[in-house]
């Protein structure tokens, strides 16, 4: 499936209906989700046959990119249960193959492949996006994670990564778009600077 196609598919998909702030629960535009899905599955081939998993996967989004590139198998977890009922039905509505769980991310088990999250940015609650870091690095030697574009951001990833283990191998820029979700939001659509990493666990299972 090419980048274009994918994007037309993915921009089916419901966003959730009653997200929470301090989830921060914004639902990734299907622009931004596919070229994420194309870095990890074709730039990168870390999708096709892959076991992948979608941490705080919101409208599944993500997870359904994944499946229909091919991989072996997905699995979506978020903690909104609301949010995981408009998954499943995404996935149902696009054909696609994902297990999907309500549940904290401490609660997958195992080891896979690859892992595709948007996590929350850490701007509502400190240190979130690096407790989503910390447990995709310690189920996967692969980790694709979007973050705020910050020269901040950078440099404190640039220093965290290393203590999880990690090693920044790729940062792509995106500019993501973020409809108006809740009742502060004036626009229609802001859009945010944002960059893709591609990390690499360093010290293997």
């Amino acid at each position: 499936m090419r980048k274009k196609q994918l994007e037309i598919v993915l921009s089916q998909i419901a966003p959730s209906p009653k997200p929470r702030l301090k989830w921060e629960g914004y639902t990734l535009d299907a622009k931004s989700a596919a070229r994420m899905a194309y870095v990890a599955g074709v730039t990168n081939n870390n999708v096709r046959g892959k076991r992948v998993v979608d941490l705080g996967c919101g409208s599944g989004i993500l997870a359904i990119a994944a499946s229909l590139l091919g991989a072996s198998s997905v699995v979506g977890v978020d903690i909104d249960s609301a949010a995981v009922k408009t998954a499943r039905a995404n996935v149902e509505k696009i054909g696609a193959n994902v297990d999907l769980v309500t549940g904290d991310i401490e609660c997958i088990r195992g080891r896979f492949d690859t892992i595709l999250m948007n996590p929350p940015f850490g701007t509502w609650k400190q240190g979130a996006d690096v407790q989503f870091l910390k447990k995709a690095l310690a189920i996967s030697d692969v980790v694709y994670s979007l973050h705020k574009r910050s020269e901040s951001v950078r440099d404190f990833l640039r220093q965290r990564i290393p203590e999880l283990k990690g090693r920044i191998d790729q940062v792509y820029e995106i500019e993501i778009l973020i409809r108006r979700t809740f009742k502060f939001h004036k626009k229609r659509i802001y859009p945010v600077k944002a960059d893709l990493y591609r990390v690499l666990r360093t010290n293997k299972f």
